[in-house]
């Protein structure tokens, strides 16, 4: 791959790089100096809010999570009110979001199973929240670092498709690139890791049109094509 530097305005090849140990850590350096206590997007004031916000959030934006939670986190702040809230007011309070007839029955079940097995909280380990309805892995790394400030990395599209792109951890699925960003990410990054990554995916490189040209690890990264894009009018 090559790195690239830009002179009078248009960027030009300069040298062969790779992403290595070394540009791993000055390109996390530069996502914490550019936000250093960086955090979710979904709104919530406590780890079960967070749970629910981030249950609502599969295949869906977390606009559209925060629009439906606003309303539902009123009524329902706590494991004890979303239960006694019923399917019915829960279905109709989410209704805007994908899915609305499943994740509401897996709120109301996790709310009882929280009241039941955890008394109202959510529980700290792996096991115990995947074994709730709608909680996969994914959601687990989401709470578990979130909530808890485990050393976890949720890899969802986004942070597959940039960890790709960039170089910085590649593989053929989630869990391949999950375990790769846990074994090549400094440790001292790894709490915000995947906090820094979504949001680059999000806002930066984004699927189908990158901002290579405002990028701030353009020379750290792999992306044959960055250069055009960069250059681009």
């Amino acid at each position: 791959m090559e790195a690239g530097k830009q002179e009078g305005g248009t960027i030009t090849i300069s040298q062969k790089s790779k992403v290595n140990a070394t540009k791993r850590r000055e390109i996390f350096t530069r996502f914490r100096d550019a936000n250093p206590k960086p955090t979710t997007e979904l709104n919530f004031s406590s780890t079960f809010q967070l749970l629910v916000a981030v249950v609502l959030s599969a295949q869906a934006t977390d606009k559209s999570v925060n629009g439906a939670t606003e309303q539902l986190f009123k009524e329902a702040p706590d494991a004890q009110s979303l239960f006694d809230l019923g399917i019915e007011r829960v279905t109709e309070l989410i209704r805007t979001i994908g899915l609305f007839n499943s994740k509401a029955n897996n709120l109301i079940r996790i709310s009882e199973i929280l009241l039941g097995d955890h008394n109202g909280k959510v529980p700290e380990t792996r096991e115990e929240l995947e074994a709730l309805p709608g909680v996969g892995r994914k959601t687990a790394n989401v709470i578990l670092n979130t909530a808890f400030g485990k050393p976890t990395i949720a890899v969802d599209t986004h942070i597959f498709r940039i960890s790709n792109r960039i170089g910085i951890a590649p593989g053929k699925n989630v869990d391949h690139v999950e375990q790769k960003l846990l074994k090549v990410v400094p440790k001292e990054f790894v709490v915000d890791a995947h906090h820094w990554l979504i949001l680059h995916g999000r806002y930066v490189c984004t699927a189908r049109k990158p901002s290579c040209g405002s990028c701030l690890i353009f020379d750290l990264c792999e992306y044959t094509d960055r250069f055009a894009i960069a250059n681009s009018k």
